[in-house]
């Protein structure tokens, strides 16, 4: 067996700081049930909390963008693993006793969220300077695995630091695994594979073939071009509705099956990992299948397509599952959805990076900010939803929106750049 290319390692690297920045981010849920009580919150008041650290993250993606290209995806992502390992360990440090208490909890997730916001888009500046556009689509899907992979891991992970230290203990964990990985990372990558000393000659070659070469001079930012690209704001706007349906699993599956369908901590923690595990191995298979359909359809077909086929079978499996009077096929079905919805993951990313060239960060930070706001309006419109109108409800409300952006999928073009006047 040859030598794996140190490009797979990183990527594989890329996976974990992807895995724990999601388990940082969804230990909130995991926690939620002994933070209400602490706190004395309802589920409307818990989903400000939840809400709080998506509007961070929402509100710096396009200067994270700026920072990942300003810095590097090393330096940028060293020093925000660092950044939200601090505000985790701050979380554990609010005491109900405060004067409040509630907004320092809200404070503190949305400092957490500003520091989150780079790993995406850090993320996607490595990934345009260092994987030929034919890889793309699975390296990727690899990245965003870890989506599943650290949201599937949280519940029992958490749940059973919880039940033996208590709820804080799970964030001292979250925040340890973060600044090992943080400084990991430092040591390991650097920003480009020209400037790596351990990069193999034979594989920078097949890196530079199948990539843009990179300009010693960092070109201005093209502002009105990227806000006023039918590409990028249609792309904005599905990711919109992508994150609205990834975090009603991320912000709310826990406390869906423990409330609605009536299940213990212990059995909620099994089933919750279930759409999970479908959203790491759908993400893979997604990515996969993306570069299958870019070399024998064209990169249309093979970004555009996932990207239809996932929001509208989705939106099925949502209304199907929410429906089912069964809890343990209500999870199957629901997870089901989920996979279904991360089959896309890597299309949306490797459009950033086709389309972008070295604004790729900024790019892929400004679509990014779509899915954080979605997912912020369902870490609050979810509950009200639910209170309001019952849980079918808020997934019926999910499963619409999937097939608005599936719609607006169909207006994107992967195939012309941004710097060059849009294909009538």
């Amino acid at each position: 067996m040859g030598k794996l290319p140190l490009r797979a390692v990183l990527v594989f690297c890329l996976f974990l700081l992807s895995a724990i920045a999601f388990l940082d981010r969804t230990n909130i849920s995991i926690a939620g049930p002994q933070i209400s009580r602490e706190f004395h919150l309802d589920n409307v008041h818990l989903g400000w909390v939840i809400s709080a650290f998506l509007a961070g993250y929402a509100a710096s993606q396009v200067l994270a963008g700026w920072v990942a290209v300003r810095l590097g995806p090393r330096r940028a992502l060293s020093l925000g693993v660092l950044w939200w390992g601090a505000f985790t360990l701050t979380t554990a440090l609010v005491s109900p006793s405060i004067t409040g208490a509630l907004i320092a909890l809200i404070a503190v997730r949305f400092a957490l969220g500003i520091g989150e916001a780079i790993i995406y888009p850090a993320s996607n500046q490595f990934v345009a300077q260092w994987i030929p556009v034919s890889e793309r689509g699975r390296v990727n899907g690899v990245i965003f695995a870890g989506v599943g992979a650290g949201a599937g891991l949280t519940p029992p992970l958490l749940a059973s630091i919880i039940a033996l230290y208590g709820w804080r203990a799970s964030f001292w964990f979250s925040a340890a695994i973060g600044v090992l990985a943080g400084i990991a990372w430092f040591l390991m990558a650097r920003d480009t594979p020209e400037t790596h000393p351990r990069l193999a000659p034979r594989e920078l070659r097949v890196i530079q073939a199948g990539r843009a070469p990179l300009s010693t001079v960092r070109p201005p930012v093209p502002w009105t071009t990227l806000f006023t690209s039918r590409t990028l704001l249609l792309l904005t706007f599905a990711c919109f509705t992508f994150g609205y349906i990834a975090w009603i699993f991320l912000g709310w599956f826990y406390l869906y099956m423990a409330q609605a369908r009536g299940l213990d901590l212990k059995a909620t923690a099994l089933y919750t990992m279930i759409p999970f595990l479908a959203m790491t191995f759908f993400c893979l298979a997604g990515g996969f299948l993306g570069d299958w359909l870019a070399a024998r359809r064209g990169l249309r077909a093979g970004r555009c397509g996932p990207g239809v086929a996932s929001l509208l079978t989705a939106a099925a499996l949502l209304i199907i599952g929410s429906r089912v009077p069964s809890a343990p096929l209500a999870a199957i079905t629901l997870a089901a959805g989920a996979g279904a919805l991360y089959v896309s993951q890597g299309s949306y990313w490797s459009v950033t990076a086709d389309i972008a060239g070295p604004h790729a960060g900024i790019v892929s930070a400004i679509m990014n900010m779509g899915a954080q706001i979605g997912g912020a309006v369902t870490a609050s419109l979810t509950p009200w939803i639910a209170q309001h109108f019952g849980w079918t409800s808020s997934f019926l409300a999910a499963a619409l929106l999937a097939v608005a952006g599936a719609l607006a999928w169909l207006g994107v073009d992967p195939e012309t750049p941004l710097s060059l006047p849009a294909r009538n």
